[in-house]
């Protein structure tokens, strides 16, 4: 059961508040605002109901010194109180309050709010853990592979420039930012002794690697979320080349889904563009002329024109990212 905390210097309010939400959550009481802030770290609530008019610390202190505090900044306060002018309501949001219930409260706009709150905390714990798990299927596709961590971020950050350059909602290419880091998830399925092996793969060593496509695709499908969908997409025809030539179906031109054409584009850039134990960083110049060159055989060429078209937004990217690695 969620946990409440009801801060008011009046009982009769706390009772009121008691009376409309005993029935679905766990109540904690402070009549200070001192007592407050030792009630939240003793006992974690979910939700703080707070007055603003109180001896002491005030509601908008109170509300302050949660917000300063990392262990607790992220516990939503509605703040429950007589004033009623806008610019109370506004000095209450620049405080880091979430929501305003007047006084005198009602019952049904007291649970509404709480409810409504809860659920968007809810909300936000379900995207932190989505984000983990993509985060830990990037990283479990290249834990064998000698890739560093970065490149799975920075070439996802292309494939998103790219789509957006393609005219894709903003929505749609953000969730293609999350899918694209777990293209070589599939690589886990993949023997050591081939993933790492240090010399050129023999024919059957080959098409065994070329599988860590289709792995991919049958572990990322197993869930329905949009992301995981999107994911397994990418990762069964990222291999795919404009012209046919590519794996696992021989799918050419249109037929191969746009967002394994972009992933295709942003993941051999970076992979040019990287410094490996085998190889040195090529040239930034030489990495777009090779994309120009293999646009119409392994790439779309519309896609490409369109990748060169924003190389500034390319190579702010990199830039980006290349510092985060320095650090």
């Amino acid at each position: 059961m969620k946990k409440i905390l009801l801060v008011d210097d009046e009982p009769n309010n706390l009772q009121l508040l008691k009376q409309i939400l005993k029935e679905h959550y766990q109540l904690i009481f402070a009549t200070s605002g001192e007592k407050a802030l030792s009630v939240v770290v003793e006992h974690g609530p979910d939700l703080v109901l707070l007055d603003i008019m109180m001896p002491g610390m005030s509601g908008y202190e109170v509300c302050e010194k949660l917000k300063a505090n990392p262990s607790t900044t992220n516990i939503p306060v509605i703040f429950v109180t007589a004033m009623s002018e806008v610019e109370d309501e506004a000095r209450g949001f620049d405080a880091g309050a979430v929501d305003y219930i007047q006084k005198p409260v009602s019952g049904a706009i007291v649970l509404r709010r709480v409810q409504t709150h809860l659920s968007l905390v809810r909300a936000k714990e379900l995207d932190d853990n989505q984000r983990a798990a993509i985060f830990m299927l990037g990283e479990a596709g290249h834990y064998n592979d000698t890739d560093t961590g970065e490149h799975i971020w920075r070439m996802s950050a292309y494939a998103r420039a790219i789509a957006e350059a393609a005219g894709w909602d903003h929505d749609i290419a953000e969730r293609l930012e999350l899918a694209a880091p777990m293209h070589d998830t599939g690589k886990i399925g993949i023997p050591d002794e081939i993933l790492k092996a240090p010399r050129k793969l023999t024919p059957e060593e080959w098409q065994i690697m070329k599988t860590h496509s289709e792995i991919g695709s049958r572990i990322l499908s197993m869930s329905r979320n949009p992301i995981f969908s999107l994911a397994a997409e990418v990762a069964l025809y990222h291999h795919e080349k404009w012209d046919g030539s590519g794996y696992p179906k021989g799918l050419s031109g249109e037929d191969i889904p746009e967002s394994a054409r972009i992933v295709a584009i942003a993941d051999v850039f970076d992979a040019l563009t990287m410094k490996r134990p085998y190889k040195e960083a090529w040239p930034l110049e030489k990495a777009f002329a090779t994309i120009k060159q293999d646009a119409g055989t392994h790439f779309d060429q519309q896609l490409v024109n369109l990748f060169i078209d924003i190389q500034s937004k390319i190579l702010q990217i990199k830039e980006e990212w290349d510092a985060k690695e320095i650090l």
